[in-house]
């Protein structure tokens, strides 16, 4: 289900990044990023053709949302990732929430159910 699928990283720590990053590569996805910067990441989030997002929360302090909201306007399912506890960190919303430090099962998990609802709803 994950093979192929262009799957954009928005992440501020590079060796978190890096982290993901293999844990996709792993399961097949081809990794549009990682952006380490709100700016980056919108550009990406606006241009690049994909199937899923994986955004940090918190990236140097400033809430990914922005690039949430480009993604939802292009209908390209997305979930969150905190290593914060709970879900404050979302301040509200709704979305998916993977905790940090990431578990290559569960992210596999997530995005699967994601790109499923997403080509169900299509």
């Amino acid at each position: 289900m994950l093979a192929g699928r262009k799957v954009l990283v928005v992440e501020d720590e590079p060796l978190v990044a890096m982290t993901v990053e293999d844990m996709l590569t792993e399961l097949g996805c081809t990794v549009v990023g990682p952006a380490m910067q709100l700016a980056h990441g919108l550009r990406l989030a606006e241009t690049a053709q994909l199937d899923a997002a994986v955004l940090d929360i918190n990236l140097n302090g400033t809430r990914s949302f922005p690039v949430a909201g480009v993604l939802q306007a292009r209908g390209i399912p997305f979930l969150f990732a905190t290593g914060y506890g709970g879900g404050e960190a979302l301040e509200g919303r709704q979305e998916p929430m993977i905790q940090k430090p990431y578990q290559m099962e569960r992210l596999a998990e997530m995005l699967t159910a994601l790109i499923s609802c997403e080509g169900a709803s299509a």
